[in-house]
């Protein structure tokens, strides 16, 4: 294992791919006029608290993968100065989850990189998901969470190594077990295995393909908070509105003190 401050250092060098080109069907009965990653949440786009949380580990260069209304994300990131570097990789047609990286392919610079859902959200320790892909020399790394509800979100399986060996994605019948949180490392020869041009999904036709080859899960007893329906949204606004209050807590009892 290497030291925290060696991996954070090296965090700066790994290009975060977001994925931000859904239609988002199922919110757009009240979030209409924007991309799903774009949803207020108190005051803020979802996507700036998504790419808030990576830049407090290091991460620094940013690809969006971007396709329903492009433009809002582009304009938004446009205008952002500073340090971070954002690339916006815009799908012509919708070429799905895996599809979208193969479409950005040109722009990823690092090995490995790392992958997450732009509509969701996983509070997970990044510095140890980074070091145990490493130390395990893996081709692709997933981080989970245990859920007593599988039937909405891909159910994985893991042998005694937590080596993924199966991989469903939302089965009808539920159950307890791990859960796809939408945060991935890849190693970039993984990028052969996508077709150009072509609708891929990593759920669906990617990750399914993978279980016989070096793919592993990162276990996080983090909650996964997901914008992706009114009512999930909704919790996610109480969610983060509860965050922000504790921090400010916390923030005046240390000026208290």
């Amino acid at each position: 294992m290497q030291t925290r401050n060696l991996i954070e250092n090296k965090l700066k060098e790994v290009d975060v791919v977001i994925l931000c080109g859904g239609i988002g069907s199922r919110l757009r009965a009240i979030v209409d006029d924007r991309p799903k990653p774009m949803a207020q949440i108190n005051q803020q786009p979802f996507l700036d608290i998504l790419i808030d949380y990576f830049c407090g580990f290091g991460f620094s260069r940013f690809v969006l993968c971007t396709g329903h209304m492009s433009e809002v994300i582009q304009e938004h990131y446009s205008h952002k100065k500073g340090s971070l570097e954002f690339i916006v990789s815009n799908e012509q047609i919708p070429l799905g989850t895996a599809g979208s990286i193969k479409n950005a392919e040109k722009f990823i610079q690092s090995e490995p990189f790392l992958v997450t859902n732009g509509d969701s959200f996983c509070p997970v320790d990044l510095a140890d998901f980074y070091d145990s892909h490493l130390s395990r020399q893996a081709l692709m790394s997933m981080a989970v969470v245990e859920s007593e509800e599988t039937a909405n979100s891909g159910l994985v399986t893991l042998d005694s190594l937590q080596r993924i060996i199966s991989f469903e994605e939302k089965k009808a019948k539920a159950r307890t077990g791990y859960i796809n949180a939408g945060i991935y490392l890849f190693q970039k020869n993984i990028l052969s295995l996508i077709p150009e041009n072509t609708k891929y999904s990593l759920e669906y036709d990617l990750f399914p393909s993978l279980t016989n080859l070096d793919s592993f899960a990162f276990v996080s007893r983090e909650e996964l908070i997901d914008i992706g329906t009114p009512k999930r949204y909704e919790w996610g606004k109480e969610y983060f509105a509860g965050k922000i209050a504790l921090a400010q807590n916390f923030n005046k009892n240390e000026i208290e003190i």
